[in-house]
């Protein structure tokens, strides 16, 4: 589990696609306490750490995870938003985040408003209705807040700490992150389903 709080931004500087993906990810991180096994959330997605050097984790990523995610895109010099899985007793500053990507959503626009900037994502049928104003989403595993919704899509206000911080202000019209959305419109969505 991650809260959305990204602590690092890292680097993709290997990538092999042979089979599983396996890539490297350069991180400023001491990783000498990260244990092998252990979950990072790489712009969002929930990846296992396979070995460790002093500035890097390699993961592997199966061809389910590339498929539905923006990993397929990827290429090394890509920047990645970087969190580490909760531990008990951590704060708890963004909200519950599974590292379990729903889909992708694609940029539409970028708007600066004063020192904030509000960006426009557009979705797929499927996940449109999972995507509630006020609601939570993660994007590229950063953890937000739901400014509206219409139709396809959605909009969230990006405060300047966040664009400096985090990925986000890489981004532009045209690119996509990977959307996780709020764990419990997932559930209520499979309810509602089953009683249809």
């Amino acid at each position: 589990m991650f809260t959305g709080l990204i602590t690092d931004i890292g680097e993709v500087v290997s990538l092999k696609k042979q089979g599983d993906w396996q890539l490297r990810i350069k991180t400023s991180w001491n990783t000498s306490d990260i244990k092998i096994g252990a979950s990072i959330a790489c712009s969002g997605i929930c990846l296992t750490v396979l070995k460790l050097g002093s500035n890097f984790f390699d993961v592997a990523a199966s061809m389910e995870t590339v498929s539905v995610t923006t990993l397929q895109n990827w290429q090394t010099g890509k920047k990645i938003n970087l969190e580490r899985s909760l531990k008990f007793g951590d704060e708890l500053g963004g909200h519950i985040v599974s590292g379990h990507v729903d889909g992708v959503a694609t940029i539409s626009q970028i708007k600066q408003e004063k020192d904030s900037f509000r960006i426009k994502f557009l979705v797929d049928d499927m996940i449109k209705g999972l995507v509630a104003t006020k609601g939570s989403v993660a994007i590229d595993g950063i953890s937000l807040t739901v400014n509206s919704v219409i139709d396809r899509s959605f909009e969230v206000n990006i405060i300047s700490h966040t664009w400096q911080e985090t990925t986000l202000g890489f981004n532009r019209v045209g690119d996509t992150a990977n959307l996780e959305v709020d764990m419990l419109a997932r559930y209520v969505a499979r309810l509602l389903e089953t009683k249809s």
